[in-house]
């Protein structure tokens, strides 16, 4: 079964987090993206808890501003620094390394950073349809594809962006999920999880700041009017390479990050282990949990 747990961090934020599997076993751990919450992985905590799969304590965080995690008001508070604290502060605490940092979209951004700066906390990478930075900056900054399918960012930057996603029953959000396929996933029980991340938070801030502030405080977005956006970047080549053997599943049909930005991500990482997905979306998770859980214990396998 699924269990849920609030864990302070040393300093000062709170992360609510969801769990399967006994403590002291071997650690996965899960994060999610914009703008799902640890639910999400409920199907893969519970596959990798069974001691067929491996018995680990699996353990997947809502990031900072999510669900029932703490959430600053200063979008400064949700740049990259910050939220890579707050995961390496809770694998140390679950019992650093990690077997497995597993992540999807805004979740794949902070192990991406993560796996560059403490490659000590875990063991290995799996990254589900979230862009390296160094492949991301170069398609932001040559690719008019990219920059289109990356024009959505700057809706969520407004500073209306999570009245306008709550409104009629959050409607463009509803849309981010159907409009790369048919989101058979979609039941009304998922929708109802989806509404209580979404709605009003305890402290009366809407449960969508959050995780818009994620693209407020980040550079790496198309630029417009006064804004260069990612055109005025450089990021140096050290903080963008990967050691930890590392698996990148990429479901092809994802409408926000083509298939672009796979190509050369062998330079940045020496041992990637590449695995695309035909007929799946950006949101592969939801749809196809059996066969993600999979690829990635097949992997886990290879690399140990």
């Amino acid at each position: 079964m699924i269990e849920t747990f609030q864990q302070a961090l040393p300093h000062g934020i709170t992360l609510s987090c969801r769990a399967a599997g006994r403590r002291g076993q071997p650690v996965l751990m899960f994060l999610h993206g914009f703008p799902e919450a640890a639910f999400v992985w409920d199907e893969l905590l519970l596959h990798f808890a069974r001691p067929e799969h491996g018995g680990y304590r699996c353990i997947a965080p809502n990031l900072r501003g999510y669900e029932r995690s703490s959430a600053p008001a200063e979008v400064s508070a949700y740049r990259a620094k910050h939220l890579v604290q707050d995961i390496a502060a809770l694998i140390r605490i679950e019992g650093a390394p990690l077997e497995c940092l597993v992540a999807h979209d805004w979740g794949g951004a902070v192990a991406w950073n993560l796996a560059n700066q403490w490659p000590a906390l875990a063991h290995r990478l799996a990254i589900v349809n979230s862009p390296h930075p160094g492949t991301f900056l170069r398609e932001l900054q040559t690719s008019p594809k990219q920059r289109a399918a990356s024009a959505y960012m700057n809706f969520l930057i407004r500073p209306d962006a999570e009245a306008l996603l709550a409104e009629h029953d959050f409607r463009r959000l509803w849309e981010f999920f159907t409009n790369g396929g048919g989101a058979a996933w979609l039941t009304d029980d998922v929708k109802d999880q989806y509404r209580a991340v979404w709605g009003p938070r305890a402290d009366s801030a809407s449960g969508l700041t959050g995780g818009c502030n994620y693209y407020r405080a980040s550079p790496l977005r198309p630029p417009r009017g006064d804004d260069p956006g990612a055109a005025a970047i450089a990021l140096p080549r050290e903080m963008l390479t990967v050691d930890l053997p590392t698996l990148v599943v990429w479901a092809l049909d994802d409408i926000a990050l083509p298939p672009e930005l796979i190509d050369g991500l062998d330079d940045y990482i020496p041992r990637l282990t590449l695995r695309t997905v035909e007929h799946a979306t950006h949101w592969i998770v939801h749809e196809q949990p059996q066969l993600v859980a999979r690829l990635l214990g097949d992997f886990l396998l290879q690399n140990q």
